[in-house]
């Protein structure tokens, strides 16, 4: 006499197909977002707030063309405000960093694989080293104003405006650059916003001729500020993923 037969009671594998779904992707995904960085616009508006303290702090400070004695007065006078100033421009560096690995990042999940991306990083870098050494300088030079120097007064003047004034806005143009030439090519921006990004951006690299004729010193506010406003701008526009789905 046989045995009758029972329902098998085998178990599907765990592995199978019918156990994927959308919620074991979902984790996947999760970590790719996070993978991507901070939102853009956290650093873009940091950058922005502490660039425009950092203008306000040092607008009344010594220019190129002022006379050593009066250099030393301001300085004297105004230790505080120039420590503060050197505190504020250290500080800017940080987040124009990380807006620029973080713009870097999101331009290669968006496919882009040419070196310009790479390339505005690295002008970050030097904007952001330039920026930090005419922060420091400036401190040193209110620690020193005690000495009565009026000859080392202006030469720190002039380090404290050449290293915050040209020296950071010329290589921040190489990040706009950077980022403005594939968001144009791929079309990831609104066509005037990456011109506009394209436009500041060779203002801002030709302001280093201002080393060579004070005729262009005015390309210097227009590369800074102007940098500034498209960062922001750009970190609106640029999507987050592929479909365009952006979290910002």
């Amino acid at each position: 006499m046989t045995t009758p037969a029972h329902p098998s009671t085998d178990r599907p594998s765990t592995g199978g197909p019918s156990t994927a779904g959308p919620s074991s992707a979902r984790p996947a995904d999760a970590r790719s977002d996070r993978q991507g960085g901070p939102p853009l616009l956290v650093p873009a508006l940091a950058f922005a707030a502490l660039t425009v303290a950092g203008a306000v702090l040092g607008s009344s400070g010594p220019r190129p063309d002022t006379d050593a004695a009066a250099t030393l007065a301001w300085t004297a006078a105004h230790g505080t405000l120039l420590s503060v100033g050197a505190a504020v421009l250290l500080g800017s560096t940080f987040p124009l960093v990380v807006y620029a690995a973080t713009a870097v990042r999101r331009l290669r999940r968006l496919g882009v694989s040419a070196p310009g991306p790479s390339m505005g990083y690295a002008g970050a870098v030097l904007a952001a080293g330039s920026l930090a050494l005419s922060g420091l300088v400036g401190w040193v030079a209110a620690q020193t104003a005690g000495l009565g120097d009026a000859a080392l007064a202006r030469v720190l003047a002039w380090v404290w405006f050449a290293t915050g004034g040209i020296g950071f806005t010329a290589p921040l143009g190489l990040l706009l650059l950077g980022l403005g030439v594939p968001a144009l090519i791929r079309g990831l921006v609104p066509r005037w916003l990456a011109w506009a990004t394209l436009v500041i951006g060779g203002l801002a690299v030709l302001s280093t001729i201002a080393l060579v004729t004070g005729v262009l010193y005015p390309l210097v506010p227009v590369g800074r500020f102007g940098g500034v406003v498209v960062l922001v701008a750009f970190a609106l526009a640029l999507p987050a993923t592929r479909n365009g789905e952006v979290t910002r």
